[in-house]
Formats: C-alpha cells, structure tokens, sequence
C-alpha cells in the first residue's frame, strides 16, 4: 500500500471516528447571555480605557517588537548573503514585514472603533436622555394637575 492510500484510509477511519451529535442537557441558571442584562458588556469609560491600553502599549510595544526583530532579522541575511539560506530568510522578513503592517492597521482601526463606539453611546444616550427630560419635569398648564381641567 502506498503513502496515498495508507494516508486516505486514515483520514476516512479518523472521519468516521468522529462523534457529530449535539446535546444539550440544560441552559444553566440565570436569563441567557444578551438578554435582560443590566449594562452594556462594557462602558464607555471601558472602551476608552481599551483604546488607551491599544495606542499606549500594544502599539508602542509591537513597533518596539518588530523593530527588534527587523534588526536581527537583517543582520542575519547579510550573513548569509549569496546562499539559499539568505535568500529563504529575506523572503521570511518580507513577510514578516506585511504581516507587521496588517498587524498594526488592525489595531488602529480596534482603537478608532472603540472611541467611536464609546462616543457613540454617549451621545446616545444623551439623545435619549434629552428627549425624556421634558416628561420627568411638571409641565406648567391648565391641565398639571392631572384632573384634565376639572
């Protein structure tokens, strides 16, 4: 028997191995998870708080990381200049490099959407609260008593 054949007998043993049932038993106690819930998973202070923690050290400390390793990372391509091995480890940085950039542009654009989030909410919620302050204050009018005139 051949390797192609060892191997597709393997994986169809391994596939009918495999237990595909689902049950569910119970859906613990408590209302579910994103129903009837109190506050908002995280606040708007929180999602401040998380794009801080993104400008102030994740990126600083991934550019840090990155930096690191580009310098490393050259000077061992020079080292081995003219051999498949420099050769093999500049491809390696190249892509280093774009998954760095890719990297990066991510945690940027999780930071500028949690501060947009954050600033949404507010302003939501301040939308909201504008339009219920008229009804929690006595309005002046012949009919504040709630007698309609009488």
């Amino acid at each position: 028997m051949g390797f192609d054949e060892n191997w597709g007998l393997l994986r169809k043993q391994a596939a009918e191995r495999q237990d595909t049932r689902m049950e569910l038993n119970g859906t613990g106690e408590g209302p579910l998870p994103g129903l009837g819930g109190q506050d908002f998973a995280a606040t708007p202070p929180q999602k401040k708080a998380a794009a801080n923690t993104i400008e102030n050290e994740l990126e600083p400390n991934t550019k840090k990381a990155t930096d690191w390793a580009d310098e490393t990372s050259a000077a061992a391509v020079k080292e081995f200049d003219g051999w498949d091995t420099g050769a093999g480890l500049k491809k390696v940085m190249d892509t280093w490099d774009k998954q760095v950039k890719v990297l990066m542009g991510r945690l940027s654009t999780e930071k500028g959407a949690l501060r947009g989030a954050a600033g949404l909410f507010t302003g939501q919620e301040e939308l909201i609260k504008s339009r219920f302050t008229p009804l929690l204050k006595p309005q002046p009018g012949p009919y504040t008593s709630g007698l309609d005139g009488l």
